[in-house]
């Protein structure tokens, strides 16, 4: 009876995915073509910036009697009513003020819709970022995939259409009652899809295997 055993060497194939044939190489690494349309939409969030801090001037010099900063302000917010008058000067009224704050709160809200597309799909369809144990990590991107992606970005859009909703309703003796109606409509439509996205994701992600 010999005492020798099998000659047991490691082995050192290299992973399925080290092995990729050239047609596969192509089609991995063509996700790299993203990133200039990232890049695009970083340089569209520097436009919104500019943009928040044009309406936050006109807002802050109109509060102070500039008229002209005062008359791009309320044709910005699309508010058409006669501006209240005291001895000449223009003066704001809450109304104006009302709307032109919902207006920087929703430059606000698509500059987090676009973050969330940037980072997020970047790490979910591009390349990992790297940044865990780093202390400003979203805490929404521990656990970020397609699915939940597809979810925050259809609750943002909600928010965003909530804010134009309630821009349109404070200023509805200005607004045609067909554009209020519709906008209604619209706006139940996103909550809607919002609620079917998150109930299909439920669903995919409690299948038949979860069931006892």
């Amino acid at each position: 009876m010999s005492d020798r055993t099998p000659d047991r060497t490691p082995d050192h194939t290299p992973p399925q995915s080290a092995r990729l044939g050239l047609f596969a190489a192509v089609m991995f690494h063509s996700r790299w073509l993203q990133l200039p349309l990232y890049l695009g939409l970083i340089l569209a969030q520097g436009v919104y910036v500019v943009q928040f801090w044009s309406e936050l001037i006109h807002l802050i010099e109109a509060a102070f009697g500039n008229d002209q900063a005062l008359q791009l302000l309320v044709k910005s917010v699309g508010y058409k009513a006669e501006i209240l008058k005291d001895g000449g000067d223009p003066k704001l009224n809450e109304t104006i003020v009302m709307l032109a704050v919902l207006g920087l709160i929703d430059v606000v809200m698509i500059s987090n819709l676009l973050i969330m597309v940037i980072v997020g799909g970047y790490e979910t369809f591009v390349s990992r970022l790297k940044l865990e144990g780093h202390p400003d990590q979203p805490e929404w991107l521990d656990h970020v995939n397609a699915s939940v992606l597809k979810v925050k970005l259809a609750t943002a859009i909600i928010g965003i259409s909530s804010i134009h909703l309630l821009k349109t309703f404070i200023n509805a003796q200005n607004i045609d009652d067909k554009v209020l109606i519709w906008q209604t409509v619209i706006h139940l439509a996103f909550l809607l899809s919002a609620l079917a996205i998150a109930y299909t994701d439920r669903l995919l992600s409690h299948g038949p295997s979860d069931k006892h």
